[in-house]
C-alpha cells in the first residue's frame, strides 16, 4: 500500500495531506461573482441564475432547468413533480448517499430497497423487475403493493459515482408498471447511457453542486425535464408558491424557499464553462489508476460500465474483503491520503430499518469492499 501512497503523491506532486475530493476554480469564477456582488442582485433573482438554467439545460439536452438551493431540495421537488404523495411508496437502492432517502421521507413516502448491479454499482433493473412480478399487481392503472396494499408511485435510481445505471431498462420496467421514473443525478454531470445524458431518462431529473461536485457553488442543485408545465410547477413550488405581482405577497399552495441565489449561479457559470475540461482530466486520472492497479490481485480498480460514458466524479477500488477494506483505509489515511468506504446500507439506518427490502446481496457485498481515493481535478 505505501506504493498506492507514493503514487497518489506523485501524481498530485505533494507530501502534504491529500483530500479525497475538493473543487477547483480556475476560470471566470472571481469576474463573474464580482459582477453579481456589484448588481446587487445577490438573491434569487438575477441574471447568472437564468444563464446557468439556460445552459445547463443545452449542457444535458433537457428542455427545462430549474436551479435550486441544493440537491436534496431538487429531488424532493422532483418526486412532488411526480405526484408523490405521503403514504407512497417509492423504489430506490440501499446502496446511496441518504440525501436519496431524506428526499423521499420528506413527503412522508416510503422507501423500498432493491438490489444494485455489482458492475454498476446502480438500482439493478433484474432486482426491481423480479421484485416488482413477486410483490405487485396492477389496479386500475396503479402499481399496488401486494404486500402493503400501497401504491409505488416512483422509482429513483442514483447513478453512483458517476457510473449511469442501466438506466434505458429500468425506464421500461418503470413504463410496463405506470411507475414515475426520477433518476437521482446529483453525481453524473457530464455522464452518458448510449450516448443520452443521465437526468433525461425519467420524468424528472436531480443534480448536486455540492462543494465536493465536479462543478460547485459550495451547495446548489437543479431539476430537469422536458415537460413545460412541469418545469413552470417546479419554479413556483421552489418560490414559495407566490402568485406573480409587482409588490402584493399571496401564495397559492405550500410552497418552499429552495431558489438558487445569483451568488452562487454565478459561480456555477463559470465552472460549467470549464466541466468538459474537468472531465477529460478525470477521464485521464482514471486511466492512470486503471494501469496502477492492473496487476494488483487484492484491489480492483472500479471501470465504467458497458454502454456508459461515466465521469469518473469519484474514483473507487474494491477490495477483497472487509478486513482488506478496513486495513487499507486506516493505512492511506494514516499515511496523508484520505480515502472513505461507500455508504452504510440505508435499510440498516435506524430510520429505514422497517422498510422492504429485496435480496440485497449484491448491495451488501459492495458496502463491505468498496473505497474511494483521491479524485480530485489534477492541476
Amino acid at each position: 500500500m505505501q506504493n498506492l501512497v507514493n503514487f497518489i503523491q506523485n501524481i498530485y506532486n505533494t507530501k502534504e495531506f491529500i483530500p479525497l475530493h475538493e473543487p477547483r476554480f480556475l476560470g471566470n469564477e472571481k469576474k463573474y461573482l464580482n459582477d453579481c456582488i456589484d448588481s446587487t442582485f445577490v438573491s434569487s433573482v438575477g441574471k447568472y441564475v437564468d444563464i446557468f438554467e439556460e445552459k445547463f439545460a443545452s449542457y444535458v439536452g433537457a428542455r427545462f432547468a430549474i436551479a435550486t438551493v441544493n440537491g436534496t431540495s431538487a429531488l424532493h421537488i422532483a418526486l412532488l413533480l411526480a405526484d408523490v404523495k405521503a403514504d407512497n411508496e417509492v423504489i430506490t437502492q440501499p446502496l446511496t448517499f441518504v440525501a436519496t432517502c431524506n428526499a423521499i421521507s420528506y413527503i412522508d413516502a416510503k422507501p423500498i430497497f432493491v438490489d444494485v448491479d455489482l458492475n454498476t454499482l446502480g438500482l439493478s433493473p433484474t432486482s426491481l423487475e423480479n421484485f416488482l412480478d413477486i410483490n405487485c399487481k396492477i389496479i386500475d392503472n396503479k402499481c399496488i403493493n401486494k404486500t402493503t396494499n400501497k401504491t409505488i408511485k416512483a422509482c429513483v435510481p442514483m447513478h453512483t459515482f458517476g457510473h449511469p445505471c442501466k438506466i434505458e431498462d429500468i425506464k421500461n420496467i418503470c413504463d410496463k408498471w405506470n411507475i414515475a421514473l426520477v433518476e437521482d443525478s446529483a453525481e453524473s454531470l457530464g455522464s452518458y447511457y448510449k450516448g443520452k445524458h443521465t437526468g433525461t431518462f425519467g420524468k424528472v431529473g436531480a443534480f448536486s453542486f455540492n462543494g465536493n461536485k465536479i462543478i460547485t457553488s459550495g451547495g446548489g442543485g437543479v431539476i430537469v425535464t422536458d415537460d413545460e408545465l412541469l418545469a413552470k410547477k417546479a419554479k413556483h413550488l421552489t418560490t414559495t408558491a407566490k402568485v406573480p405581482h409587482p409588490y402584493e405577497y399571496k401564495h397559492d399552495s405550500i410552497g418552499y424557499n429552495y431558489r438558487m441565489p445569483n451568488l452562487n449561479a454565478s459561480l456555477l457559470v463559470a465552472q460549467l464553462e470549464q466541466v468538459d475540461n474537468f472531465i477529460k482530466n478525470k477521464k485521464e486520472l482514471a486511466k492512470k489508476y486503471q494501469d496502477f492497479f492492473t496487476n494488483s490481485k487484492d484491489i480492483n480498480f472500479i471501470e465504467e460500465p458497458k454502454d456508459s460514458d461515466s465521469n469518473y466524479w469519484l474514483q473507487a477500488v474494491l477490495l477483497k474483503n472487509k478486513k482488506k477494506r478496513d486495513e487499507f483505509l486506516e493505512f492511506t489515511n494514516k499515511n496523508g491520503i484520505m480515502t472513505r468506504p461507500i455508504w452504510a446500507l440505508m435499510n440498516e439506518l435506524e430510520m429505514f430499518k422497517n422498510a422492504q427490502c429485496s435480496d440485497l446481496s449484491n448491495s451488501k457485498y459492495l458496502e463491505e469492499r468498496v473505497v474511494n481515493i483521491s479524485s480530485s481535478v489534477v492541476i
